[in-house]
């Protein structure tokens, strides 16, 4: 058997410690802030999140311990995931280049975001909290909580993006089946979400605005506390489970460090996974200083190519901390494309602060372009890429065929996040030719310039 194809799967390749960036980014991170311009000190984060993720989220150590439990519970639900070439694209690209992919798909609900779900209920349970509230674009970081609220006993409300909730019923129903509560967001369980409702009964949701819900949640619940997906320091460090097991599978089928690393970014919370940790190997460490990592995102919701790098709020009401990150603003509703999970308006501090820096560069794809680079995936390779991971295939093979034009044979690696086969609906459309691109709606910043003045 030709060892390249697939890496050898053993739970001794589960890392023991999660990789937190932040000590090694190129200068120091900007500090959280409230609106009146203060800096946020940790205990000022209790009310919503428990201390343990509070420490994780402030910590300047470089590698943070993963719980044995929590290690155990990784490899009973299927780490660590193959790393997979895909021949068959690159014989149908007839390209020199090879390409790998690291497929979270194979984990019980479907994608990467079970990593940090079951790390944020764990160390909640820890501290006695009954009960989770969180916000879901897709579905995927919503199904993947649920399930670890089931496993930790702990009760679990999902707000989940309307414009998902009608599109994509079956992630609602495998929320269900976990015992989770889902409300499609705008709801009028909330102040937040009554205010949106009351100028537009019809609005289609956003990720910010079912943040603001499941904060104003957690804020009036006894026992309760948030968890989020993306975008935080500790939910991107537990993702780096990825990466880690990507640089030893890479080793144990010849290959050394790639050329390129490639990740779709909402927040950034799989772009993170798969990269920082070939980051800290091939820039800190040395090993590959001109190792290219590719950020991608919809065109439609433009956050690191058309936004400012600027403090911003998480959240469309304003209740999280103020950020500095690159955004179209926390005010912006995106189209309801079918990529849920890439519809919010900002991306991690850390991620940010790269891209700013140029090691990160952003690129942009519309949706039908999106959804063909799925479909010849599924065709090649037999997997259907989620709308979100699909972008990331997208990217891989047009630096695969720039690789063709120019003869060479670089090493592509990116992260096929999630599977697909909960979004059979946006791939019906596509194969109708019903399925329709969306250029940006206006994006007005001036707002988020007065913000920054008053800081």
């Amino acid at each position: 058997m030709d060892l390249s194809i697939r890496s050898i799967q053993s739970i001794d390749l589960i890392p023991r410690y999660w990789y937190n960036i932040v000590p090694d980014l190129p200068e120091k991170l900007p500090p959280m802030l409230k609106s009146n311009g203060t800096i946020v000190k940790p205990e000022d984060l209790s009310l919503i999140f428990p201390r343990s993720l509070i420490n994780q989220e402030f910590s300047e150590d470089r590698f943070i311990p993963i719980p044995n439990e929590l290690r155990e519970l990784y490899a009973e639900l299927g780490r660590p995931t193959p790393l997979l070439r895909a021949k068959r694209l690159e014989e149908f690209l007839d390209t020199p280049a090879r390409i790998y992919y690291k497929y979270e798909g194979v984990l019980p609900t479907g994608s990467h975001k079970i990593n940090t779900a079951l790390a944020q209920a764990y160390f909640n349970k820890l501290e006695g909290v009954e009960r989770l509230v969180t916000e879901t674009g897709a579905g995927q970081w919503g199904s993947a909580l649920s399930l670890a609220g089931a496993l930790f006993s702990l009760k679990v409300r999902i707000y989940m993006v309307r414009a998902s909730y009608d599109q994509k019923p079956y992630r609602r129903i495998l929320m269900h089946l976990y015992g989770a509560e889902v409300v499609p967001s705008p709801s009028t369980l909330t102040k937040a979400g009554r205010s949106i409702l009351e100028k537009d009964p019809n609005h289609p949701g956003s990720l910010g605005i079912a943040i603001s819900e499941a904060i104003e949640d957690a804020l009036t619940n006894s026992n309760t506390k948030y968890c989020l997906g993306s975008v935080l320091n500790h939910v991107l460090l537990h993702q780096t489970i990825i990466g880690l097991e990507s640089i030893k599978q890479l080793e144990l089928i010849g290959e050394e460090m790639p050329d390129y690393v490639i990740g779709c970014v909402g927040g950034g919370s799989n772009f993170a996974g798969i990269s920082y940790p070939f980051y800290y190997e091939a820039v800190i460490k040395g090993r590959k200083r001109d190792l290219k990592f590719i950020a991608v995102e919809p065109r439609a919701v433009p956050s690191m190519t058309r936004g400012i790098y600027t403090y911003d709020f998480g959240d469309t009401a304003g209740l999280t901390p103020l950020l500095k990150m690159y955004t179209i603003g926390h005010k912006y509703t995106p189209p309801p494309i079918h990529a849920g999970g890439l519809r919010y308006h900002g991306v991690a501090p850390t991620l940010a602060l790269l891209v700013n820096k140029g090691i990160v560069k952003p690129v942009a794809y519309h949706q039908t372009e999106v959804f063909e680079a799925g479909r010849l995936f599924a065709k090649t390779e037999g997997i259907v890429p989620a709308p979100e991971s699909a972008h990331a295939v997208k990217a891989a093979i047009d630096i695969a065929l720039e690789a063709k034009r120019k003869r060479e044979k670089v090493v592509i690696l990116f992260n096929m996040s999630g599977h697909g086969l909960l979004d059979l609906a946006g791939y019906q459309e596509y194969l109708e030719g019903k399925l329709r691109d969306f250029e940006p709606k206006e994006i007005d910043l001036s707002y988020l310039l007065k913000i920054t003045t008053k800081l």
